[in-house]
């Protein structure tokens, strides 16, 4: 698809944006007819009063369909021990939740990754069809936080990384 009069290709806008990092999460659901998951790098925190947080999703995503009749999802925040969970949520064309990947449900009958120390449950409140994917926003109902979380994984111009003490600043 060509890019209009006055606007960025395609190949433009993800070079610009693999210049920036972004955290890595799963989101998990079960719209009743088996559970689904997916890699995503585009959670993002939309209001912390009412708290709100929305996530994108490739249309063409295998994915996708159950997504859109979810009501419910988990947000699974991955650290660097769970690179394999996010290489595998990420792989088209392979049953995300066979061997090695280990999970239980919820008492509310979400998928949830085992060992995975941050997630969210959450109500779907809205989806918005954006081009080539699908906007959900999200109302937190409830959270699971360690204490002291591991080294978070980030993605960054195709690449996984750790986020550590290392790479702090100041």
């Amino acid at each position: 698809m060509r890019a209009l009069p006055g606007t960025v290709h395609a190949a433009e806008f993800k070079k610009f944006f693999r210049n920036h990092p972004a955290g890595v999460a799963v989101v998990t659901a079960d719209p009743g007819d088996g559970p689904v998951g997916l890699t995503a790098t585009s959670i993002i925190t939309i209001s912390a009063e009412p708290p709100l947080l929305a996530f994108s999703l490739a249309s063409e995503s295998s994915a996708t369909p159950a997504l859109r009749r979810a009501e419910t999802v988990l947000v699974h925040l991955l650290s660097v021990e769970d690179l394999p969970t996010a290489q595998r949520f990420a792989t088209s064309g392979v049953d995300r939740f066979a061997e090695p990947t280990r999970w239980s449900r919820l008492e509310t009958g979400e998928p949830l990754l085992d060992g995975v120390g941050a997630w969210l449950r959450g109500r779907v409140v809205n989806k918005m069809d954006a081009g080539g994917s699908v906007v959900v926003a999200v109302q937190p109902l409830e959270t699971q936080v360690p204490d002291a979380g591991e080294a978070p994984l980030v993605y960054h111009n195709r690449t996984w990384h750790a986020l550590g003490e290392e790479s702090r600043l100041s």
